[in-house]
């Protein structure tokens, strides 16, 4: 498959810029999967397509404060820190910039020095290996000289960072927000549950990889990034039940479906800890999910792929091309398809 195959036009203009004045507001393009239907909803129209004994699965991981800025000890030049991944308590798969400026054994201080970083290696994908130095809760360290990030193509400063968290936002560890969950408020959780439908959260945490465009013309030849998720033992047996009474599972957002995908084990949906590097793209047999809740992704993406594997990409171009046309607002704080 030719990554052309997973390109469109998308005016400048509909890149949301910033998050709506009340979460639930924003609209919603309803994608039947089997007619290739679509309906334009707003995103409260959501429980009028849920039924009783559904289960909505979503994912609880919190972004962190991930972009630091420190200086380096030799010199004093500025160096920007971006965390990715924790490997331990003290370690971090890191992107620094200038990268040249940053050897293995370079020393980094943040702030007044209640923080301080070493690079340990260079690893291929051009970050860095790092052990962090401090004293007392790391994410206390980290909330107070860190920022939260934002993806590059939001331009504007975020009056409150709360709108980049999940309102059920609980596990700190993401670079960027699961954005399908930015839609709920707790009056529209509570609603859900009132229909019968089971809420059963998971853990994910995601990496800048998710948002990273496919470069190579081929997309059998993209190499996946690695994300650490989470799966309780309640979570994967409420999941499993709904799965023998063959009751829909549907995902929210694609952070979630990865999850429960790479999750699906010997027939049912294993408990447990672990990294994934699922690759989702047409061709795949989805094991676990019957429906998807879904921000609009980018051009040439992992993302537009996986949905694509869901739905059909003919279904999903045509989607995609209806909603620019209608003028949906695009990424992160943009509007919601639901594919159902």
């Amino acid at each position: 498959m030719h990554i052309s195959e997973f390109d469109y036009f998308l005016p400048e203009e509909l890149i949301a810029q910033e998050p709506l004045s009340n979460r639930d507001q924003s609209r919603l393009l309803v994608l039947h999967q089997t007619s290739g239907e679509l309906e334009h909803r707003k995103f409260t129209d959501l429980l009028a397509y849920l039924r009783e004994g559904d289960v909505l699965v979503s994912n609880n991981t919190r972004v962190i404060p991930a972009r630091l800025f420190g200086r380096k000890e030799e010199t004093g030049a500025v160096i920007e820190v971006f965390l990715l991944n924790q490997l331990d308590k003290k370690h971090w798969e890191v992107l620094v910039r200038p990268g040249k400026k940053v050897k293995s054994g370079t020393k980094i201080i943040f702030g007044e020095g209640e923080l301080e970083a070493v690079a340990i290696e260079t690893i291929p994908s051009g970050g860095r290996i790092m052990e962090f130095f401090y004293e007392g809760i790391f994410q206390e360290i980290l909330s107070h000289l860190g920022q939260v990030p934002l993806p590059p193509y939001i331009k504007k400063e975020l009056a409150d960072p709360e709108r980049y968290q999940t309102v059920y936002a609980r596990e700190p560890g993401s670079v960027a927000a699961p954005t399908a969950g930015l839609h709920f408020t707790p009056h529209l959780l509570q609603a859900v549950q009132d229909k019968g439908v089971e809420w059963v959260e998971l853990l994910l945490h995601v990496g800048l990889g998710t948002f990273r465009p496919v470069k190579e013309e081929d997309i059998l030849q993209h190499k996946m990034h690695k994300e650490y998720f989470e799966i309780t033992e309640e979570a994967a047996e409420k999941i499993n039940k709904a799965l023998r009474e063959k009751r829909r599972i549907i995902a929210v957002g694609t952070t979630s479906t990865r999850a429960l995908e790479s999750a699906f084990l010997k027939g049912e949906v294993q408990a447990g800890k672990g990294w994934t590097e699922i690759y989702i793209y047409p061709g795949y047999e989805f094991k676990v999910i019957a429906g998807l809740i879904t921000n609009f992704h980018l051009p040439k993406s992992t993302l537009i792929m996986l949905v694509s594997a869901l739905a059909g990409r003919e279904k999903i171009m045509r989607a995609y091309a209806e909603a620019v046309q209608e003028r949906y607002r695009f990424f992160s704080f943009g509007d919601a398809m639901f594919i159902v």
